[in-house]
C-alpha cells in the first residue's frame, strides 16, 4: 500500500481475533500520523470510518479514536463514523459521551430500542423520532449543533445521482 497516496484505504476485516486489537491501533496511529503530515503541509484531511462500532469493541482502540475524534478538527480534520445499527454503539459509555458531544449527526431509520436511547442522549423528541421511526430510504433526522431538523428526500431510481448514493445492490443491477 501507498501510504503516501492522496486516497488511503485500510482494510481490517481479515486480521482475525488475535492481530485485530493491536491491528486497529496501528491503524488509528497511522491516521493521526497522517493528520499532523496534512497539517504542517496545510492540507485538511477527511477521515472515514465504516462499521465504526468495530473499535468500541476493545478498550484500547476506543480510548484512541476518543482521542482522536476530540483532537483532529484542531488539526484541519473532520471524522465521521458510520454504521447501520446504533446500537452497538449505545452499549459503549466511550461512544455515547462521543455521540453526545458530536456537532453533526445523520439518523436513518432506527430500530425501537435505538431510538429510545437516541431520544433519550440526544434529547429527541416524539414528533421529530417520527422521521426515523419505520420511514422509507432517504427520511432521517440531521443533527447540526444544537438543531434537529428532519428531512424526507426522494430521487427518480432511474438517475445517474440514484445509483450513485443507493447502498442496495438491487438497485445497481
Amino acid at each position: 500500500m501507498d501510504t503516501n497516496s492522496r486516497i488511503i484505504c485500510y482494510d481490517i476485516r481479515d486480521l482475525g481475533k488475535q492481530l485485530l486489537p493491536v491491528g486497529m491501533l496501528v491503524v488509528l496511529d497511522s491516521v493521526f500520523n497522517r493528520v499532523i503530515r496534512n497539517r504542517k503541509l496545510g492540507r485538511n484531511t477527511w477521515i472515514y470510518i465504516d462499521e465504526i462500532y468495530l473499535l468500541f469493541q476493545h478498550e484500547y482502540s476506543a480510548n484512541f479514536l476518543f482521542t482522536l475524534w476530540k483532537r483532529v478538527r484542531k488539526y484541519g480534520a473532520c471524522a465521521t463514523g458510520l454504521t447501520q445499527n446504533v446500537d452497538d454503539l449505545l452499549q459503549s459509555h466511550t461512544a455515547r459521551t462521543m455521540l453526545a458531544n458530536s456537532e453533526f449527526l445523520v439518523m436513518l431509520n432506527q430500530a425501537a430500542t435505538d431510538r429510545v436511547e437516541l431520544a433519550r442522549l440526544l434529547n429527541i423528541s416524539d414528533n421529530q423520532l417520527s422521521y426515523i421511526t419505520n420511514v422509507d430510504f432517504g427520511h432521517g433526522l440531521l443533527k447540526c449543533g444544537s438543531a434537529i431538523v428532519p428531512f424526507a428526500d426522494s430521487f427518480p431510481q432511474h438517475t445517474r445521482l440514484f445509483k450513485l448514493m443507493t447502498t442496495r445492490l438491487k438497485d445497481l443491477a
